[in-house]
Protein backbone atom coordinates (compact mmCIF):
# COMPACT_ATOMS: atom_id res chain seq x y z
CA UNK A 1 0.00 0.00 0.00
CA UNK A 2 2.74 2.40 0.70
CA UNK A 3 3.50 2.76 -3.06
CA UNK A 4 0.14 4.32 -3.25
CA UNK A 5 0.52 6.79 -0.66
CA UNK A 6 1.75 9.51 -3.08
CA UNK A 7 -0.98 9.56 -5.45
CA UNK A 8 -3.53 9.10 -2.62
CA UNK A 9 -1.99 12.37 -1.59
CA UNK A 10 -1.64 14.15 -4.55
CA UNK A 11 -5.53 13.15 -4.96
CA UNK A 12 -6.49 14.49 -1.50
CA UNK A 13 -4.43 17.69 -2.43
CA UNK A 14 -6.45 18.51 -5.75
CA UNK A 15 -9.53 17.79 -4.11
CA UNK A 16 -8.98 20.07 -0.92
CA UNK A 17 -8.02 23.47 -3.57
CA UNK A 18 -10.28 24.82 -5.73
CA UNK A 19 -10.05 24.47 -9.47
CA UNK A 20 -9.03 28.07 -9.72
CA UNK A 21 -5.68 27.07 -7.51
CA UNK A 22 -6.53 29.85 -4.40
CA UNK A 23 -5.65 28.04 -1.42
CA UNK A 24 -8.07 25.97 0.67
CA UNK A 25 -6.28 27.36 4.01
CA UNK A 26 -5.03 24.11 5.32
CA UNK A 27 -3.08 23.81 8.12
CA UNK A 28 -0.43 21.35 8.51
CA UNK A 29 0.88 19.15 6.11
CA UNK A 30 -0.52 15.95 4.72
CA UNK A 31 -0.91 13.06 7.07
CA UNK A 32 -1.22 9.43 6.49
CA UNK A 33 -3.88 8.48 8.79
CA UNK A 34 -3.95 4.77 7.75
CA UNK A 35 -1.57 2.32 5.59
CA UNK A 36 -2.88 -1.03 5.27
CA UNK A 37 -3.47 -4.17 3.58
CA UNK A 38 -7.03 -3.22 2.94
CA UNK A 39 -7.30 0.28 2.82
CA UNK A 40 -5.11 3.76 3.03
CA UNK A 41 -5.75 6.88 3.85
CA UNK A 42 -4.61 10.23 3.49
CA UNK A 43 -5.34 13.96 4.80
CA UNK A 44 -4.76 17.08 2.96
CA UNK A 45 -6.19 19.77 5.43
CA UNK A 46 -10.39 19.64 5.38
CA UNK A 47 -10.20 16.56 2.82
CA UNK A 48 -9.19 12.92 3.59
CA UNK A 49 -8.72 10.79 0.10
CA UNK A 50 -9.53 7.11 0.90
CA UNK A 51 -7.95 3.72 -0.93
CA UNK A 52 -10.17 0.95 -0.97
CA UNK A 53 -9.47 -2.81 -0.82
CA UNK A 54 -7.98 -4.16 -3.61
CA UNK A 55 -11.21 -6.44 -5.60
CA UNK A 56 -13.69 -3.81 -4.11
CA UNK A 57 -16.92 -4.25 -5.98
CA UNK A 58 -17.55 -0.75 -7.52
CA UNK A 59 -21.10 -1.21 -7.39
CA UNK A 60 -21.97 -1.74 -4.45
CA UNK A 61 -19.55 1.12 -3.09
CA UNK A 62 -21.83 3.15 -5.20
CA UNK A 63 -24.57 1.45 -3.23
CA UNK A 64 -22.82 2.14 -0.05
CA UNK A 65 -21.60 5.91 -1.27
CA UNK A 66 -25.43 7.21 -2.05
CA UNK A 67 -26.44 5.36 1.23
CA UNK A 68 -24.12 7.46 3.46
CA UNK A 69 -24.92 10.58 1.06
CA UNK A 70 -29.12 10.14 2.10
CA UNK A 71 -28.18 9.84 6.02
CA UNK A 72 -26.79 13.11 7.28
CA UNK A 73 -26.40 13.09 11.25
CA UNK A 74 -25.55 9.35 10.90
CA UNK A 75 -22.96 8.52 8.68
CA UNK A 76 -20.95 11.03 7.64
CA UNK A 77 -21.08 12.09 3.38
CA UNK A 78 -18.84 11.78 1.09
CA UNK A 79 -17.84 14.90 -0.89
CA UNK A 80 -18.50 13.71 -4.05
CA UNK A 81 -21.21 10.71 -5.00
CA UNK A 82 -18.77 8.54 -7.21
CA UNK A 83 -15.17 6.84 -6.61
CA UNK A 84 -12.22 7.89 -8.65
CA UNK A 85 -9.58 5.32 -9.95
CA UNK A 86 -6.22 6.09 -8.67
CA UNK A 87 -3.28 3.40 -9.50
CA UNK A 88 -5.44 0.57 -10.39
CA UNK A 89 -7.46 1.47 -6.66
CA UNK A 90 -11.06 2.57 -6.11
CA UNK A 91 -10.72 6.42 -4.24
CA UNK A 92 -13.05 8.33 -2.44
CA UNK A 93 -13.01 11.67 -0.96
CA UNK A 94 -14.17 12.58 2.63
CA UNK A 95 -14.52 15.46 4.79
CA UNK A 96 -11.66 15.19 7.98
CA UNK A 97 -13.30 14.82 11.29
CA UNK A 98 -11.76 14.45 15.10
CA UNK A 99 -11.09 11.18 15.85
CA UNK A 100 -12.09 9.48 19.36
CA UNK A 101 -8.95 10.12 21.32
CA UNK A 102 -7.26 6.71 22.30
CA UNK A 103 -5.31 8.49 25.07
CA UNK A 104 -8.60 9.52 26.76
CA UNK A 105 -10.93 6.42 27.82
CA UNK A 106 -12.94 8.14 30.43
CA UNK A 107 -14.64 10.02 28.20
CA UNK A 108 -15.01 7.75 25.15
CA UNK A 109 -18.58 8.43 23.73
CA UNK A 110 -20.41 5.21 24.10
CA UNK A 111 -23.58 7.16 24.24
CA UNK A 112 -23.24 8.46 20.92
CA UNK A 113 -21.93 5.56 19.09
CA UNK A 114 -24.85 4.07 20.34
CA UNK A 115 -27.55 6.86 19.73
CA UNK A 116 -26.16 6.49 15.79
CA UNK A 117 -26.14 3.01 15.65
CA UNK A 118 -29.61 2.86 16.93
CA UNK A 119 -30.76 5.72 14.11
CA UNK A 120 -28.63 3.57 11.53
CA UNK A 121 -30.53 0.13 12.43
CA UNK A 122 -34.11 2.23 12.42
CA UNK A 123 -33.27 3.45 8.95
CA UNK A 124 -35.00 2.08 5.99
CA UNK A 125 -32.58 -0.65 3.73
CA UNK A 126 -32.36 1.03 0.08
CA UNK A 127 -33.20 -1.17 -2.59
CA UNK A 128 -30.27 -3.28 -3.70
CA UNK A 129 -27.87 -2.96 -1.09
CA UNK A 130 -25.63 -5.69 -0.54
CA UNK A 131 -25.67 -7.86 2.36
CA UNK A 132 -23.53 -6.25 5.34
CA UNK A 133 -19.91 -7.66 5.05
CA UNK A 134 -19.21 -8.53 9.18
CA UNK A 135 -19.15 -12.38 8.95
CA UNK A 136 -17.02 -12.15 5.23
CA UNK A 137 -14.76 -9.84 7.86
CA UNK A 138 -14.62 -12.51 10.14
CA UNK A 139 -14.34 -15.63 7.79
CA UNK A 140 -11.41 -13.75 6.07
CA UNK A 141 -9.49 -13.34 9.39
CA UNK A 142 -9.89 -16.80 10.29
CA UNK A 143 -7.96 -17.74 6.71
CA UNK A 144 -5.76 -15.54 7.40
CA UNK A 145 -4.62 -17.32 10.93
CA UNK A 146 -5.09 -20.46 9.07
CA UNK A 147 -2.13 -19.37 6.52
CA UNK A 148 0.04 -17.79 8.82
CA UNK A 149 1.24 -21.48 10.29
CA UNK A 150 1.68 -22.94 13.29
CA UNK A 151 0.79 -21.12 16.87
CA UNK A 152 -0.73 -22.75 20.65
CA UNK A 153 -3.17 -20.43 20.46
CA UNK A 154 -4.73 -21.49 16.71
CA UNK A 155 -6.29 -24.50 17.73
CA UNK A 156 -8.99 -23.07 20.49
CA UNK A 157 -9.42 -20.23 18.11
CA UNK A 158 -10.06 -22.75 15.05
CA UNK A 159 -12.57 -24.67 17.40
CA UNK A 160 -14.80 -21.99 18.68
CA UNK A 161 -15.17 -20.69 15.15
CA UNK A 162 -16.49 -24.34 14.30
CA UNK A 163 -18.98 -24.17 16.83
CA UNK A 164 -20.73 -21.23 15.48
CA UNK A 165 -23.66 -20.92 13.09
CA UNK A 166 -23.05 -21.45 9.52
CA UNK A 167 -24.30 -17.63 8.75
CA UNK A 168 -21.45 -16.11 11.09
CA UNK A 169 -18.65 -18.22 9.06
CA UNK A 170 -19.96 -16.47 6.05
CA UNK A 171 -21.19 -20.25 4.60
CA UNK A 172 -24.70 -19.07 4.87
CA UNK A 173 -27.54 -15.99 4.61
CA UNK A 174 -27.80 -14.50 7.45
CA UNK A 175 -31.16 -15.50 9.50
CA UNK A 176 -32.16 -12.21 9.49
CA UNK A 177 -31.43 -8.72 7.04
CA UNK A 178 -33.80 -6.93 8.65
CA UNK A 179 -32.01 -3.65 9.26
CA UNK A 180 -29.15 -1.29 7.91
CA UNK A 181 -26.12 -2.02 9.66
CA UNK A 182 -22.53 -0.64 9.28
CA UNK A 183 -20.63 -4.08 9.82
CA UNK A 184 -17.59 -2.70 11.64
CA UNK A 185 -18.37 -1.35 14.58
CA UNK A 186 -15.68 0.20 17.07
CA UNK A 187 -14.61 3.64 19.06
CA UNK A 188 -12.30 4.20 15.53
CA UNK A 189 -15.38 4.38 13.43
CA UNK A 190 -16.12 7.97 14.72
CA UNK A 191 -15.46 11.57 13.72
CA UNK A 192 -16.59 14.87 15.07
CA UNK A 193 -17.77 17.10 12.17
CA UNK A 194 -17.26 19.58 11.65
CA UNK A 195 -14.10 19.52 12.83
CA UNK A 196 -12.98 19.76 15.89
CA UNK A 197 -15.70 19.63 17.72
CA UNK A 198 -19.25 18.93 15.78
CA UNK A 199 -21.30 16.53 16.34
CA UNK A 200 -20.52 12.47 16.18
CA UNK A 201 -20.55 10.85 13.16
CA UNK A 202 -20.34 7.16 11.91
CA UNK A 203 -17.22 6.84 9.23
CA UNK A 204 -16.08 3.64 6.63
CA UNK A 205 -19.08 2.43 4.41
CA UNK A 206 -16.91 -0.72 3.18
CA UNK A 207 -18.71 -3.09 5.21
CA UNK A 208 -22.31 -1.25 5.27
CA UNK A 209 -25.12 -3.40 4.35
CA UNK A 210 -28.57 -5.00 5.36
CA UNK A 211 -27.79 -7.51 7.82
CA UNK A 212 -28.66 -8.63 11.59
CA UNK A 213 -28.04 -5.80 13.98
CA UNK A 214 -26.80 -7.60 16.62
CA UNK A 215 -23.60 -7.84 14.92
CA UNK A 216 -22.96 -3.82 15.50
CA UNK A 217 -23.36 -4.23 18.91
CA UNK A 218 -20.86 -7.81 19.01
CA UNK A 219 -17.59 -5.95 19.22
CA UNK A 220 -18.41 -4.21 22.69
CA UNK A 221 -20.31 -7.03 23.78
CA UNK A 222 -17.34 -8.84 23.02
CA UNK A 223 -14.81 -6.93 24.81
CA UNK A 224 -16.94 -6.91 28.05
CA UNK A 225 -17.41 -10.70 28.06
CA UNK A 226 -13.28 -11.15 27.86
CA UNK A 227 -13.13 -8.29 30.85
CA UNK A 228 -12.34 -5.61 28.48
CA UNK A 229 -14.35 -3.18 28.46
CA UNK A 230 -15.49 -2.61 32.11
CA UNK A 231 -19.31 -3.31 32.95
CA UNK A 232 -20.00 0.85 33.77
CA UNK A 233 -19.25 1.38 30.05
CA UNK A 234 -21.05 -1.66 28.73
CA UNK A 235 -23.55 -1.03 30.29
CA UNK A 236 -23.87 2.85 29.30
CA UNK A 237 -23.75 2.08 25.70
CA UNK A 238 -26.33 -1.07 25.89
CA UNK A 239 -28.48 1.77 27.54
CA UNK A 240 -28.10 4.25 25.85
CA UNK A 241 -28.80 2.00 22.58
CA UNK A 242 -32.44 0.89 23.85
CA UNK A 243 -33.05 4.14 25.26
CA UNK A 244 -32.46 5.28 21.32
CA UNK A 245 -35.01 2.67 20.11
CA UNK A 246 -32.36 0.54 18.78
CA UNK A 247 -33.72 -2.96 17.58
CA UNK A 248 -31.18 -5.30 17.62
CA UNK A 249 -31.54 -6.40 21.30
CA UNK A 250 -35.11 -6.72 23.49
CA UNK A 251 -35.85 -3.18 25.15
CA UNK A 252 -35.46 -4.88 29.12
CA UNK A 253 -34.15 -7.96 29.94
CA UNK A 254 -31.35 -10.21 28.83
CA UNK A 255 -29.73 -8.91 25.81
CA UNK A 256 -27.34 -12.22 25.49
CA UNK A 257 -29.41 -14.51 23.98
CA UNK A 258 -29.33 -12.57 21.05
CA UNK A 259 -25.62 -11.24 21.39
CA UNK A 260 -24.15 -14.12 22.26
CA UNK A 261 -23.09 -15.77 18.89
CA UNK A 262 -21.89 -12.39 16.95
CA UNK A 263 -20.02 -11.35 20.23
CA UNK A 264 -18.56 -15.09 19.81
CA UNK A 265 -17.76 -14.47 16.08
CA UNK A 266 -16.15 -10.99 16.67
CA UNK A 267 -14.10 -12.68 19.46
CA UNK A 268 -12.74 -15.06 17.00
CA UNK A 269 -12.45 -12.69 14.68
CA UNK A 270 -10.04 -10.39 16.64
CA UNK A 271 -8.62 -13.80 18.41
CA UNK A 272 -7.05 -14.85 14.87
CA UNK A 273 -5.57 -11.49 13.75
CA UNK A 274 -4.09 -11.11 17.02
CA UNK A 275 -2.26 -14.47 16.50
CA UNK A 276 -1.64 -13.87 12.66
CA UNK A 277 0.02 -10.42 14.21
CA UNK A 278 2.24 -12.66 16.61
CA UNK A 279 3.36 -15.15 14.03
CA UNK A 280 4.25 -12.24 11.24
CA UNK A 281 6.56 -10.59 13.68
CA UNK A 282 7.50 -13.39 16.06
CA UNK A 283 6.74 -12.05 19.20
CA UNK A 284 4.38 -13.51 21.99
CA UNK A 285 0.80 -12.73 22.61
CA UNK A 286 -0.20 -9.18 24.66
CA UNK A 287 -1.84 -9.20 27.75
CA UNK A 288 -5.50 -8.36 25.52
CA UNK A 289 -4.58 -10.41 22.79
CA UNK A 290 -3.67 -13.29 25.54
CA UNK A 291 -7.35 -12.29 27.00
CA UNK A 292 -9.52 -12.87 23.74
CA UNK A 293 -7.36 -16.08 22.97
CA UNK A 294 -8.36 -17.32 26.84
CA UNK A 295 -12.05 -16.31 26.06
CA UNK A 296 -12.08 -18.96 22.96
CA UNK A 297 -10.10 -21.47 25.16
CA UNK A 298 -13.53 -21.06 27.08
CA UNK A 299 -15.99 -21.01 23.96
CA UNK A 300 -14.41 -24.02 22.44
CA UNK A 301 -15.92 -25.98 25.16
CA UNK A 302 -19.53 -24.00 25.58
CA UNK A 303 -21.79 -24.03 22.90
CA UNK A 304 -23.38 -21.02 22.07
Amino acid sequence: MTALLPALASTARAAAHRADGTDCHCTGSEAVLADRDDAAVVRHGPTVAKAHAPGTDPTALSLRLATAARLPGTLLAPLHPAAVTVDGRLVTLWPYGTPVDPGAPDVAPWEAAAGLLARLHRAPVPVALPPMRGPAKAARAVRRLIAAGAHPAAGPVLRAWAALPAWVRDEAPMPSARSLCHGDLHLGQLVRHPAPAGPWLLIDIDDLGAGEPAWDLARPAAWYACGLLPPEEWTRFLTAYRGNGGPAVPADGDPWPVLDVPARALTVQTAALAVTKSVATSRPLDEVEQAVVDACVRMSTTAP
